[in-house]
């Protein structure tokens, strides 16, 4: 299971990417998560500041 993006609420600042320890989100114009590397520690929640993640 990996962190989901609100792509409705994202508003691309990068924030969770960032934070992200195993460096598994990128940002385009929105936060794409990639789900191979993602460890679900939800590190990246906490730093969006539009709360468009979630586990």
């Amino acid at each position: 299971m990996a962190v989901k993006v609100d792509k409705e609420k994202c508003t691309g600042c990068g924030s969770c990417a960032t934070a992200c320890p195993v460096e598994a989100i990128k940002v385009n114009e929105k936060a794409e998560v990639n789900e191979d590397t993602c460890i679900d520690c939800g590190v990246c929640i906490d730093e969006c500041p539009e709360k468009a993640l979630s586990l």
